[in-house]
């Protein structure tokens, strides 16, 4: 609707992870840090957590990007409300191996041989698990079995595990010992600031074609970070509804005039009185 209007290629602020929109902010700069110490070492499990919409996903997406693709096999799970034998067959299916009616130890046979092969050929095993805290305690071990599998000198799979804040928690249970030895980085993805909410915002657009209209003023930028708390998929929200509105009522410059109207059509969508906790926090403002 209102990519023509104001001159942009693509739309700025979609809601899907997209490495080519990746942000370096201080901390994804010291996540992206991490994760390349963490990968170089071939070795156990990587953990980044952080809020829902912190940019976890569009991190790792820009990490596997840089890689060699000649030279890595990379894949990654979203569903992950699994009991053990069901976290192997998603695994394999990933992988493009047979799953269907195979038993457990069918499916840990075809995933060494799998990993052996590669291995054979010169390529790295990935294995990328979004929405780890949803993993039940019997899951995070078959993933942790999975990390025995190995050569002389290195492990054949290295996974990484993305999760929400709770994940912390979970991994400090008296059953993740064992899997907390087989960390060799982790990373906890906080909010941006409000100058880096602004650099993000001028960042998405300007990937987007950006020339400079709409002109948004300081006070638009404070306004959306009060109401977003500097969480990336909020400010997409947000500022998408906001470049809508622009459109529609043709104005080349917005403010918090703008930006606190939209704020109001979206708490007038959502009777944030029936929502959960987890769920008006989306649509809650921040204070300032």
């Amino acid at each position: 609707m209102y990519l023509s209007y104001y001159g942009l290629k693509i739309k700025p602020f979609q809601l899907k992870p997209d490495p080519n929109f990746f942000f370096s902010s201080k901390g994804h700069k010291r996540a992206m840090a991490y994760l390349e110490y963490g990968l170089s070492q071939e070795d156990g499990f990587i953990i980044v957590t952080g809020e829902i919409g912190a940019g976890k996903t569009t991190l790792m997406r820009h990490l596997f990007q840089k890689l060699e693709r000649e030279k890595f096999i990379a894949v990654q799970l979203v569903n992950t409300h699994l009991d053990s034998e069901d976290i192997l067959r998603m695994v394999a299916a990933a992988f493009g191996l047979a799953h269907l009616n195979s038993t457990k130890a069918t499916l840990l046979l075809e995933l060494e041989q799998f990993f052996r092969q590669s291995d054979r050929e010169g390529k790295r095993v990935l294995l990328l698990v979004d929405e780890a805290q949803n993993l039940s305690p019997s899951a995070l071990e078959e993933l942790r079995m999975l990390s025995n599998f190995q050569t002389d000198d290195k492990l054949l799979l290295q996974t990484f595990l993305l999760g929400q804040p709770e994940f912390r928690k979970i991994l400090l249970g008296n059953s993740m010992q064992q899997l907390r030895q087989r960390v060799i980085a982790t990373y906890h993805l906080g909010p941006l600031d409000t100058d880096e909410t602004k650099s993000y915002i001028e960042h998405r657009l300007t990937t987007a074609g950006w020339s400079g209209d709409p002109f948004l003023r300081d006070d638009a930028f404070n306004a959306i970070y009060n109401f977003t708390k500097g969480i990336p998929r909020r400010i997409n929200t947000l500022c998408d509804r906001l470049l809508i509105m622009g459109c529609l009522e043709e104005l080349h410059t917005l403010s918090s005039v703008e930006v606190n109207e939209v704020i109001r059509d979206i708490q007038q969508e959502f009777d944030l009185s029936i929502l959960s906790d987890d769920e008006s926090d989306e649509f809650k403002p921040a204070t300032a």
